[in-house]
């Protein structure tokens, strides 16, 4: 049996930031420590109002390898693409 905590992969989301962004790694034994340890770390000067961890383990991610049969069907779909629309200034970001 392993005696290393889990790996655990941060994102953190900025003041200014609609989104969350992946930041960095580091082990801690729960999420509680995780999320306490990733404000400790990685958000220093205040510059964050959001963090979520995420246990590396379960992350499933695509191959890059695989880049052409997943991504290839996407480009008959141009309809999903924000380019067709007009936003109007007031809605702000999206």
């Amino acid at each position: 049996m392993s005696k290393e905590w889990p790996l655990w992969e941060v994102f953190i989301r900025g003041q200014h930031g609609m989104s969350h962004r992946h930041v960095g790694s580091l082990h801690a034994a729960d999420s509680e420590h995780a999320i306490k340890n990733a404000r400790d770390v990685y958000t220093r000067r205040n510059e964050g109002v959001s963090i979520w961890v995420v246990e590396a383990e379960q992350i499933t991610a695509s191959s890059p390898s695989d880049k052409g049969p997943m991504y290839d069907p996407a480009r008959d779909k141009v309809y999903r693409h924000p380019t067709f629309y007009d936003i109007p200034d007031e809605v702000g970001k999206m």
